[in-house]
């Protein structure tokens, strides 16, 4: 069975973009982006792909799940979505219009990752936000947060307030680098 994994950059105090959906805040440079080049070239952007000369081998993932502001983050996307490399599924209850290659959803984001873990092919990307990151919580199977050396304040959490239901996660990894972005990575009990 595929695996969601929930796969983010976060600031230390949880947010993982500004209150205005921007993320430059976080470091773009760095020995992590070494790693992330070399280990999950499927989640960068096709255009950064194509600037790079870089072909992402989709063994990692091969789909990505995004809520409308993670979608809409970039701008603009010519090459058919952000992922034009990924199968991409786009929430939203309030937009119609999205680029031929990404599709539009306003199901319940469950129902489709249950379908979609019985689906052959490599993993299931979280991309964002944070309120499609709740809604998904109890399907979650890896959680792997880019921690970010800096305190942003306010802006938009790592998961949307929710009911109180503790979900327990065990450390699988932690690996620090010198740009300060320490990268976690969970396993969720169950």
């Amino acid at each position: 069975m595929r695996e969601l994994v929930y796969y983010v950059a976060v600031s230390l105090d949880g947010y993982i973009a500004a209150p205005d959906d921007t993320f430059a805040d976080f470091p773009m440079q760095g020995d992590h982006i070494d790693m992330i080049l070399r280990e999950y070239t499927d989640t960068i952007p096709t255009l950064g792909l194509d600037a790079l000369g870089l072909t992402p081998d989709l063994t990692r993932f091969d789909t990505v799940l995004m809520g409308w502001n993670t979608y809409t983050a970039g701008g603009v996307h010519p090459h058919g979505g952000p992922y034009g490399h990924l199968k991409q599924h786009v929430f939203s209850r309030n937009h119609s219009v999205v680029e031929p290659a990404v599709i539009l959803s306003d199901e319940d984001p469950v129902a489709l990752v249950r379908t979609l873990k019985q689906e052959s092919g490599s993993g299931i990307w979280l991309a964002g936000g944070g309120i499609l990151a709740s809604a998904l919580v109890d399907e979650i199977d890896r959680l792997i947060l880019k921690v970010n050396p800096v305190l942003l304040g306010s802006g938009k959490r790592l998961f949307a307030e929710r009911e109180y239901s503790p979900v327990r996660m065990d450390l699988v990894a932690s690996t620090p680098y010198e740009s300060g972005v320490v990268i976690n990575e969970y396993t969720v009990v169950r």
